[in-house]
């Protein structure tokens, strides 16, 4: 799998080189890794710490810095030469990655930021193994409660604390009743995620229960249809071992693993201690299994 990867990769740095100003074809670029689009965004976020579109922005103002140092082009014309309409657009996201506009950079010659190019490769370091189940369910639904919230990547996110301390227990309990298959008991579901999974991108939240039956007038309901879970356990501090389990999931289990991951609802199931300190839990990602080439 990290073979593929770097071979699209490759792919992606002659799309930049050879034609600067167009967007990089991503889809492309998925095909030469030999998985789905969505899975290859998924999985460059996770390996990389970024966005496949950050990291293309960055190597393109990289090489965009190299030539306005250089010199020998007009200002505009390195805006155009790599894809931007006009030079006020360039300057500003020339400056974002850069930390100067190019016109002061190229008066003071300027100590700019490089993106290196990227390559992957694979670091044996885990000391624990991670306990997994491939589980295959019909179609079903999450019926609950559902609200929009911004994505963190690391510690408590604060739409999510006020939205689940503003459901009430009468609620939970009539929840708790509709529950009536895998995963049990009240669940936290994430969809509708950004494909980029960059920090403060927004996602459809639901607080609910997995359940055959139909929703209430008064809750929302999300229709999940027929696939294969990858179901993973984590026991540990709260909430890190869980957002440490999301990030592994990406960049251990699927490169060493005949799957990939597919669209659809990322469900959490848990059990918090009383103290808020630790947590039991079951993560479920939508998978589809991957062939050997």
């Amino acid at each position: 799998m990290l073979e593929r990867l770097n071979q699209a990769m490759d792919h992606i740095e002659r799309q930049l080189e050879l034609h600067p100003g167009r967007p990089v074809d991503a889809a492309a670029a998925s095909r030469v890794a030999a998985t789905s689009e969505y899975h290859f965004r998924r999985l460059f976020s996770a390996l990389a710490g970024m966005p496949l579109s950050e990291y293309v922005r960055r190597r393109r103002l990289t090489a965009a810095g190299a030539e306005v140092l250089a010199g020998e082009r007009t200002l505009l014309d390195v805006a155009v030469r790599y894809g931007y309409g006009s030079g006020e657009a360039f300057a500003r996201a020339f400056r974002a990655v850069h930390g100067v506009g190019p016109g002061e950079a190229r008066r003071r010659g300027a100590v700019l930021r490089a993106q290196p190019r990227m390559s992957f490769r694979l670091v044996i370091e885990g000391s624990s193994s991670m306990r997994y189940r491939i589980v295959r369910k019909e179609a079903f639904r999450i019926v609950g409660r559902k609200t929009r919230v911004p994505l963190v990547h690391e510690g408590m996110n604060p739409a999510i604390v006020a939205f689940l301390r503003g459901i009430d227990q009468d609620t939970r309990r009539r929840l708790e009743e509709l529950s009536d298959q895998e995963p049990h008991g009240l669940l936290n579901v994430s969809v509708n995620l950004d494909p980029s999974r960059a920090e403060g991108t927004e996602l459809d939240f639901h607080h609910g229960v997995a359940t055959g039956r139909d929703a209430p007038d008064d809750m929302d309901a999300l229709s999940v249809p027929a696939g294969s879970w990858a179901v993973f356990e984590v026991e540990g501090p709260f909430p890190e071992a869980v957002q440490h389990l999301w990030r592994d999931v990406f960049t251990q289990w699927f490169p060493a693993n005949p799957y990939a991951a597919r669209p659809g609802p990322e469900i959490l199931g848990s059990r918090v201690t009383p103290d808020g300190t630790r947590i039991e839990a079951e993560l479920w990602i939508p998978v589809e299994h991957t062939p050997a080439p």
